[in-house]
C-alpha cells in the first residue's frame, strides 16, 4: 500500500528528517517507477534511484508544496529518461552470445515472470502511441499528475497536453475495442 504524504512532509524532509524522506520515497517511487517502465527504460529501478538521489539533493529548492514536489520528481524522471535514451544512441551495439543457437538453455524464472507482467498487453498498446501521447498518458494516468504539472514537465501548454491525452486515449480505445464493422 502506498502511503499518502502528510502536508508537512516536504517541510520536515527539507529540515533533514529521515522519516519524512522515507515517506516521500515510499509515496512517489511507485509512480516514478511505473512511468519509467512505461517509457521502456532499460533499468527502471536504477533510474528511479537516480531520480530520488537528485530530488533529495535539491529538496531545498522545491517550491509549491507537495504538488511542486511531485512535479519536480517527474521532471527529474523525465530528464533522466531522456538522458538514458541519448546515452543509448551514442553507445555502440554490443554483439554477444546468441541464445538461439544454444540448445542447453531454458527460460529462467526471471524471464518467465517478466513475460507474464505484460500479459494484458499494455506495454504493446503504449508502443503504438506517439512518443508525446505516451508521455502524457503515463504522466496523467500512471503518475496521476494534473494537466498543468504534466505541461510543465514536458514543456508544453495545458491545451496541448489535453489534446495529446484525448488523442492517445482514443487511439488506445481503438486498439482495445475492435470496430463494429470488423466484427460483422
Amino acid at each position: 500500500m502506498v502511503p499518502t504524504l502528510p502536508d508537512d512532509a516536504l517541510t520536515r524532509a527539507q529540515a533533514g528528517e529521515p522519516a519524512a524522506l522515507s515517506l516521500i520515497y515510499q509515496s512517489l517511487s511507485p509512480a516514478v517507477l511505473g512511468y519509467l517502465v512505461g517509457r521502456g527504460s532499460e533499468d527502471p529501478e536504477a533510474l528511479t534511484q537516480e531520480v530520488f538521489l537528485a530530488v533529495f539533493s535539491r529538496l531545498g529548492s522545491v517550491t509549491g508544496g507537495l504538488p511542486g514536489l511531485r512535479t519536480f520528481a517527474f521532471s527529474v524522471a523525465h530528464a533522466r529518461y531522456v538522458d538514458e535514451v541519448r546515452k543509448r544512441t551514442r553507445t555502440p551495439v554490443l554483439v554477444g552470445y546468441e541464445i538461439d543457437g544454444d540448445t542447453r538453455t531454458t527460460a529462467s524464472a526471471e524471464a518467465v515472470a517478466l513475460g507474464n507482467l505484460d500479459a494484458g498487453g499494455a506495454g504493446g498498446l503504449l508502443e503504438q502511441l506517439s512518443t508525446e501521447q505516451r508521455d502524457v498518458i503515463l504522466l496523467r494516468i500512471v503518475a496521476e499528475l494534473p494537466i498543468d504539472q504534466v505541461a510543465e514537465i514536458l514543456g508544453r501548454s495545458a491545451g496541448s497536453v489535453k489534446q495529446l491525452q484525448r488523442r492517445g486515449l482514443l487511439k488506445l480505445k481503438e486498439l482495445v475495442q475492435p470496430n463494429e464493422s470488423e466484427a460483422l
